[in-house]
């Protein structure tokens, strides 16, 4: 199948194998859109099962979702849409001696974000306060966005083909939050996060950022979840992200990324890229 070919059949193993192929290679392949017109989010989603299959085949876990595009700020073009993460591709920072490797990665991007660990399985039509009762833990983390699509350009459902974007996420000190559940709902709505890079500020962003806030972001995926025929509901024990609160910069080797939060009780993170 060549690149640059076009085709309106949609041939759903074929793409997830490409996809599949290029995987932790850092080799960037067309836009599946741009050789198959008729290629729908329909179609992207079942691309995600197939792969997760190919996944766990060669051994990865699915251990969580991301959810993307849920920042109007950075994605204005885009739906909110979302991607499985796995145990190769999560890691606590404090057991990485503060270094990552972009090795495999492809025109890699950070995210800092809030993931929420889930303790019992968030049910349709819950709100924020419910499901704030079904989370167990809260993190401050960094995601590593990539595209395997040369110069980020893409349509939504060469996003979701391209494993969500996901890369790699990097998690922080995790919170318990069931002791004090009232504040950290306030909390979760109304802080800020100034993101730096090498000591300098990049960009500033806020809960508000992702769909109202994270909670409400967890609120919006279990309703896109709810309308998935192929892909099962979130249950107990995954790790969510819920989506940049700033905008996305490129990284690169050598630097040092860092947050800062103010009015809510996570800790700031720092990396160092190699």
């Amino acid at each position: 199948m060549a690149d640059l070919e076009t085709d309106s059949r949609i041939d759903v193993p074929v793409i997830a194998a490409e996809a599949f192929g290029v995987l932790d290679t850092g080799r960037q392949i067309a836009p599946f859109s741009s050789r198959f017109p008729d290629f729908s989010l329909d179609d992207a989603y079942r691309v995600t099962a197939a792969v997760r299959r190919m996944r766990e085949a060669r051994g990865e876990i699915a251990i969580g979702r991301k959810f993307g595009f849920t920042n109007r700020t950075t994605w204005p073009d885009y739906a909110p849409m979302w991607g499985y993460v796995y145990d190769r591709t999560v890691h606590d920072l404090a057991g990485l001696g503060g270094t990552v490797s972009l090795a495999g990665l492809a025109e890699p991007r950070i995210e800092p974000e809030i993931v929420f660990r889930l303790a019992a399985t968030p049910m349709l039509g819950m709100d924020e306060r419910a499901l704030l009762g079904c989370i167990d833990g809260v993190a401050h983390g960094f995601e590593i966005v990539q595209s395997i699509y040369p110069g980020w350009a893409f349509t939504a459902p060469d996003a979701v083909a391209a494993f969500g974007l996901h890369g790699a996420l990097l998690l922080g000190p995790r919170h318990p939050i069931s002791s004090n559940e009232e504040a950290w709902e306030q909390a979760l709505s109304t802080f800020t996060v100034e993101l730096l890079r090498d000591g300098e500020t990049v960009d500033r962003g806020q809960a508000s950022n992702v769909l109202g806030g994270p909670l409400s972001a967890l609120r919006h995926l279990v309703e896109l979840l709810a309308r998935d025929s192929v892909n099962p509901p979130l249950t107990a024990g995954e790790n969510i992200t819920t989506g940049t609160l700033t905008r996305v910069p490129p990284v690169g080797l050598g630097e040092i990324w860092s947050t800062a939060l103010t009015d809510v009780a996570l800790d700031g993170i720092r990396v160092q890229f190699s």
